[in-house]
């Protein structure tokens, strides 16, 4: 397809990510799969926060947020991506393009800002216990919730607006399962260096920011942590907090990899694997870490199966 500018263009091809015909199928059920624990892990994590009380803590409401999320995070790219395993028209509209990636940006900022909160959470409950129910009430929680979104929403359009300002006037052939700024930017024949620069800054400050939150929060807690004295208090403290550690290190880790780095020095194979492991795997494991790791949720789901299995 020939365009001259943004204008005239009407439409990307997402090349998704393999065209070798011996991989489609594979790929296809390993990612239907993987797509099908996401919502059901997340979906299960959010009904058992809701319909058990115990549960209805800052914790547990950060937690039903962050599965929410995950839903909306795996769901803009999933279906598509499974999509085109098996179609010939791996065509998505310039609406759609910048549709998607605006929702992606929007749910990627939000975890980001999320597991900072959950951090600050930790660190309130562990280093501040009696201050912790006035720190973080429920008016608190939904005050923090607005502001998140409200700058996760102002990230996503100033990358959607900078980046679909530029000219397209070779090939509008993107090599991605889905819109990402770092392809997109690749194909245009537009000077993309102060695309580069706001990516970097902004997205790049966005996460490192959050990232130092988060480790300043641990250090606190894991010093709080070293000072009680008695064993099963340790692990009782340590157990509240180690599957956000855990969710923490595997999202952040793959995000500095995509975003805290010129874009002239992304490789798109990399890119790729790495997008496929933030953006489908690890809504898929949040779930499964909290469940297998946090006592309380697993209690919940003992205690909620035992109540159905006696009806």
């Amino acid at each position: 397809m020939q365009t001259g500018n943004q204008s005239r263009l009407t439409e990307f091809i997402l090349l998704g990510l393999t065209d070798d015909p011996g991989l489609q199928l594979p790929l296809f059920m390993f990612f239907l799969l993987v797509y099908m624990i996401t919502l059901l892990g997340n979906v299960g994590i959010m009904v058992l926060v809701r319909v058990t009380p115990r549960l209805h803590t800052p914790m547990y409401f950060l937690l039903w947020n962050l599965s929410f999320v995950d839903i909306c995070y795996s769901s803009v790219t999933a279906p598509k991506m499974l999509v085109n395993f098996f179609s010939e028209n791996k065509r998505i509209s310039f609406a759609g393009c910048v549709t998607q990636m605006f929702i992606f940006f929007t749910m990627g900022s939000t975890e980001v800002f999320l597991l900072t909160v959950m951090a600050y959470d930790r660190y309130t409950a562990i280093c501040n216990p009696l201050l912790y129910s006035v720190i973080m009430n429920n008016r608190t929680c939904i005050y923090l919730m607005i502001f998140i979104y409200s700058i996760a929403i102002l990230n996503a359009l100033t990358h959607a607006i900078f980046t679909f300002s530029l000219h397209f006037c070779g090939s509008n052939k993107i090599t991605h399962f889905y819109c990402d700024v770092p392809p997109i930017l690749k194909i245009s024949c537009s000077d993309t260096t102060l695309n580069e620069v706001v990516l970097v800054s902004v997205a790049g400050g966005l996460i490192l920011i959050s990232l130092i939150i988060i480790l300043i929060s641990y250090s606190f807690i894991v010093s709080a942590i070293l000072k009680i004295s008695s064993s099963d208090g340790r692990w009782k403290a340590f157990s509240t907090c180690s599957s956000h550690f855990i969710c923490v290190t595997l999202f952040f880790g793959t995000l500095v990899f995509m975003y805290v780095k010129p874009t002239s020095s992304h490789s798109m194979a990399q890119d790729r694997v790495a997008s496929v492991f933030y953006a489908v795997i690890i809504p898929m494991l949040n779930p499964l870490i909290y469940s297998l790791r946090n006592q309380e949720v697993k209690g919940a789901v003992e205690k909620l199966h035992n109540k159905h299995s006696f009806t």
